[in-house]
């Protein structure tokens, strides 16, 4: 089973940038879309954005439309999320997701397990 550790999050002001990598185990990550959430307390989970296994199809959500950027690299078994223009709404634990069944592509949430400990990111204002 692929395992996955986030990390890159932080404090940063309103209108700063972070970068948030996904280091995921196992030879067959490639196999796999991969995407990101985030959880607010008190919130629905937001499925942010998601990539399909060869990198050709991404999906954002339309609050991170045009701000946000999600890569992978299958040869080091990584998944990135550029965060530009952050916003103070974006402050959440943020969590890199796989999708549990091997699919090409799927922009289905309840396709992707959560399989991280997430990483805090925090936007002041």
């Amino acid at each position: 089973q692929v395992q996955l550790v986030e990390s890159g999050g932080g404090l940063v002001q309103a209108g700063g940038s972070l970068r948030l990598s996904c280091a995921a185990s196992g030879r067959t990550f490639s196999n796999y879309a991969m995407g990101w959430f985030r959880q607010t307390p008190g919130k629905e989970r937001e499925f942010v954005a998601a990539i399909s296994r060869s990198g050709g199809a991404i999906y954002y959500a339309d609050s991170v439309k045009g701000r946000f950027t999600i890569s992978r690299d299958n040869a080091k078994n990584t998944v990135s999320l550029q965060m530009n223009s952050l916003k103070p709404e974006d402050t959440a634990v943020y969590y890199c997701a796989i999708d549990r069944h091997g699919l090409h592509w799927t922009i289905a949430p309840d396709e992707y397990d959560l399989r991280g400990q997430g990483t805090q990111v925090t936007v002041s204002s």
